[in-house]
């Protein structure tokens, strides 16, 4: 075989391949947006029917004493 029919036959593979792949995606694409409208209208996230958060206030203090001990603890004993 010479090269000039090496590279087409390269070339015939490569758009065999891309659009096997583009083949491929779009049904999946089409898969993905009709199980989503069948799935049914999206759900919007409404705050104002939720109570009130508490915002956090940090790490207690006894755990930070605790971690600090244990830091301690860990470098005594080298």
């Amino acid at each position: 075989m010479d090269i000039v029919s090496l590279l087409l036959e390269a070339a015939n593979l490569m758009l065999t391949g891309m659009v096997g792949v583009f083949v491929f995606l779009s049904i999946l694409i089409l898969a993905v947006k009709n199980l989503a409208r069948f799935a049914g209208p999206e759900l919007t996230c409404d705050t104002s029917d939720r109570a009130p958060s508490k915002p956090s206030t940090g790490v207690p203090s006894d755990h930070i004493a605790a971690i600090s001990a244990a830091i301690a603890q860990h470098r005594t004993k080298k």
